[in-house]
């Protein structure tokens, strides 16, 4: 299944526990409060308002790294084809 990341704003860190339910919790910044957690892209509408009910949480706001192409052209050319190098 194809999964996308969610990242959720916070205001109290103990709450980190309710938001591991609901996905695979990635990352947690202490200082900047926010978490961020992978789910089903399937289900994220649903998990989204969920995670909206809950008290602590101030922001939810969705990674669109799924839908940016990542095929990028050679601007400069490899090192090892410019000076013959056996890699």
């Amino acid at each position: 299944m194809a999964r996308q990341g969610i990242i959720v704003w916070f205001q109290h860190r103990k709450n980190l526990k309710k938001l591991r339910r609901h996905g695979h919790l990635l990352y947690a910044s202490k200082k900047m409060k926010y978490a961020v957690i992978y789910v089903d892209q399937s289900k994220i509408d649903d998990i989204e308002e969920r995670l909206l009910e809950y008290p602590f949480v101030s922001k939810v706001e969705r990674s669109y790294k799924p839908f940016v192409d990542t095929t990028f052209e050679y601007v400069i050319p490899d090192k090892a084809k410019q000076y013959d190098y056996k890699i």
